[in-house]
């Protein structure tokens, strides 16, 4: 492809995502079904490029405003990821030179705000939470996430799958806390590969993993993941109980619970039962009420925990929005406790930051359930699951982990045994 025609195509790509009316994984997704001659090194350009973009978007605006032209075209030379020489032979003259000028600004010298790279209001709460640790955030937050795998314990041991892939090609490394996990550099192609096809690995975050492995399921239980999704942990879940018992994945969407049908396919698990709901008071989770041992909560939330791998959330998240899904999340939370049995275990996660997701919720259910549910030290829980490490992942009896401290994704969880 002509450079030109490459950077055109970032060009619209950029004025697309920067829209925000949908996610920029399903704009960037819907892009590409669009154009489907462009090869792997192509799509990886104009991918990473727009992402580079939203994450250091207040910065790239700011630095535009200088030149002239198209500020989508701008802010895609700014943000480029591919080939330099590519970009070069792309721009103008004027570019050229606007790109050098840009390029000398001293951008320590900047103001915060241009410097961080988050609206004000989600940089005001995180510098109250954070202190000095967030600079060192904002400079995590910066770098893509690396890929972490999980291992299908069903299938393979950790170090099989780990041999399996060094034959591929591909390095891997154990991750630092999660017994069952595996981190990649870079994006490898997995999906062709026997060790991937087979079910013996999934991709799954670290931090994913470890919200599973707090749930402790044990072999015959009968268990409910209520926010299912596409099931990631659902399929950890299930393997942890070595697909005995019966495992319900709930889900309101359709659509996610239909992602899981191929993943569950590969995974070798019989005892998942997918059940879509229409809300928390369904009368298919009432009938459950009283009788699950483990259930895990992971509540719909702002995804801010996820802003290396999705950094338009910053952007597309609100004040209010926290407001309204905190709401959501405590009325989830509540019905999800109902199932719990006498002597199981309930399980209330967010991949969010903010303590209003977070911390805020589990002391107001604790208050509303007064002795009927008791905490759980989340140090003993990973602990007796064989998380490495586990003091140094817990803040104030909860499950707490950032992505500069953990190289995970943010997650909360905070864990309960009903007496």
């Amino acid at each position: 492809m002509h450079p030109n025609a490459l950077l055109e195509l970032a060009t619209e790509l950029l004025h697309r995502v920067l829209q925000f009316q949908q996610p920029a994984d399903a704009v960037v997704s819907a892009f590409f079904r669009e154009h489907k001659g462009l090869g792997g090194r192509e799509r990886a350009t104009l991918a990473e490029t727009t992402y580079a973009v939203l994450r250091q978007r207040a910065l790239f605006q700011h630095l535009a405003q200088s030149g002239r032209g198209e500020m989508e075209r701008r802010l895609a030379i700014l943000g480029w990821q591919g080939n330099e020489g590519f970009l070069r032979a792309a721009m103008n003259e004027a570019e050229q030179q606007w790109l050098q000028q840009v390029g000398a600004v001293d951008r320590a010298a900047l103001p915060e705000k241009l410097r961080h790279n988050l609206p004000d209001w989600l940089a005001e709460r995180l510098q109250s939470a954070l202190g000095d640790d967030f600079w060192p955030f904002v400079e995590a937050m910066s770098r893509p996430a690396p890929l972490d795998l999980r291992v299908n314990t069903l299938k393979a041991k950790r170090e099989e799958a780990q041999q399996a892939l060094r034959e591929a090609g591909i390095a891997a490394e154990p991750t630092p806390f999660s017994p069952i996990g595996l981190r990649v550099q870079g994006k490898p192609a997995l999906h062709k590969l026997e060790v991937f096809t087979s079910g013996a690995v999934e991709v799954q975050d670290e931090g994913s993993q470890l919200l599973a492995l707090l749930t402790d399921p044990k072999r015959g239980e009968m268990v409910v993941d209520f926010c299912a999704g596409a099931g990631g942990k659902t399929l950890a879940l299930g393997a942890l109980m070595r697909n005995t018992g019966r495992l319900y994945a709930f889900d309101t969407s359709g659509h996610r619970l239909a992602a899981l049908k191929p993943r569950l396919a590969r995974s070798g698990l019989s005892n998942v039962y997918p059940v879509q709901i229409a809300h928390e008071r369904d009368d298919r989770v009432k009938r459950l009420a009283g009788k699950i041992d483990r259930v895990l909560v992971d509540a719909p939330c702002s995804g801010l925990g996820t802003l290396r791998r999705n950094p338009d959330l910053k952007w597309r998240q609100s004040p209010a929005a926290i407001d309204e899904l905190a709401a959501k999340q405590a009325a989830i939370l509540a019905n999800a406790a109902r199932l719990v049995k006498s002597g199981g275990r309930l399980v209330y996660a967010t991949c969010s930051l903010l303590d209003a997701e977070n911390e805020a919720v589990a002391a107001a259910f604790e208050a509303s359930v007064g002795a009927d549910f008791v905490r759980v030290p989340a140090a003993d829980a990973l602990a007796a699951a064989h998380v490495a490490r586990a003091d140094e992942l817990v803040h104030e009896n909860h499950l707490r982990l950032w992505p500069h401290r953990h190289q995970t994704d943010g997650f909360f969880a905070a864990v309960w045994n009903r007496r």
